[in-house]
């Protein structure tokens, strides 16, 4: 199984970035997807998710109104769309799989993660 997240970068606060996770090695579409950051000396938090049935993505509340989360089941992949972004979005990005989940915030329910993708805000 491999999750191959791309897209990071440095930005300046209030752009715009779109994260990419390529999945393989499983059956996608029966895989809830979310993303999660690390920010420098903290604890990784959950940032989106999108259930592997259903329609309705789940948010942190730092990010709701400003990233949205998409999937391709054609593609096997899971996208972020990260709008006004700020300084405190900084952070490596981590894409994770989990199997027929609830689309939870908690990590340790997701069996699977990429490699993560550095994003830096700058003023």
């Amino acid at each position: 199984v491999q999750l191959q997240a791309s897209g990071g970068g440095l930005v300046q606060a209030g752009d715009s970035l779109r994260l990419s996770c390529a999945v393989s090695g499983l059956t996608f579409s029966d895989y809830t997807v979310g993303w999660f950051r690390q920010a420098p000396g903290k604890e990784r938090e959950f940032v989106a998710s999108f259930r592997w049935r259903g329609v309705n993505p789940n948010y942190a509340n730092s990010v709701k109104g400003r990233f949205i989360i998409s999937r391709d089941n054609i593609e096997k992949s899971v996208f972020l769309q990260m709008n006004s972004l700020k300084l405190e979005d900084t952070a490596i990005y981590y894409c994770a799989a989990d199997w027929r989940g609830y689309g939870s915030d908690d990590k340790s329910e997701y069996e699977y993660w990429g490699q993560g993708t550095l994003v830096t805000v700058s003023s």
